[in-house]
């Protein structure tokens, strides 16, 4: 076998995904991760190179519904084509602070996103560090990684994914820090909110500027 897959995560990424969760604390949020596989030349192990995230529902009983989960797939591939990106993954946020478990639903989209991408990657929120990062206490990764294995069963990459998973800027959790400070993400829009009224942007432009 080769070596594992490594997985390096934006700062853009990171922080909207971040900032889904703390707009719905009282509620499960998830959403899609864009990206693409870097060339393996320079490194034994492949990278996929995690650039974005689009946030699709604080109701996520609505993506089991595959016709909802297939509109938005089909709307973030068409748009991120043309700058060589695709959707390499999802996030997820557990409702309770204390509740470190993959749910079901998350294994059922990172499945669906498997087909199409065979080093798809699942981020599950954790509540407990998130809080720390927030208040500028930790500069750890506020996500988990799982990947998908030989037995089609999503398991955590080693004993907190930290050797799998990097993120791109070292600094990312103090930006995330600074855009709490100033409400940031009271103006994040997900793919629920689209759908309710179209005239708000699931591609957040300018969320982070």
């Amino acid at each position: 076998m080769g070596a594992e897959c490594k997985y390096e995560v934006a700062q853009v990424a990171y922080v909207k995904l971040a900032l889904h969760a703390l707009k719905h604390p009282a509620a499960a949020v998830n959403g899609l991760l864009v990206g693409r596989l870097l060339d393996g030349a320079a490194s034994p192990a492949a990278v996929v190179s995690v650039a974005d995230a689009v946030p699709l529902s604080h109701h996520p009983h609505h993506l089991p519904l595959l016709p909802t989960l297939e509109l938005a797939l089909t709307l973030v591939e068409d748009h991120f084509a043309a700058q060589g990106l695709a959707v390499v993954g999802y996030y997820h946020a557990n409702t309770r602070r204390d509740d470190a478990d993959l749910p079901p639903v998350a294994k059922r989209v990172g499945d669906h996103v498997f087909r199409n991408f065979p080093r798809a990657a699942v981020l599950l929120l954790d509540n407990k560090k998130l809080e720390e990062a927030v208040k500028g206490k930790s500069r750890e990764p506020v996500v988990q990684l799982y990947t998908r294995d030989s037995s089609k069963s999503w398991r955590q990459a080693g004993s907190d994914g930290s050797s799998q998973l990097t993120l791109k800027e070292p600094s990312t959790n103090m930006v995330l820090a600074d855009h709490v400070t100033t409400k940031k993400w009271q103006q994040v829009v997900d793919f629920d909110d689209h759908l309710d009224d179209i005239s708000k942007d699931w591609l957040n432009p300018g969320l982070l500027a």
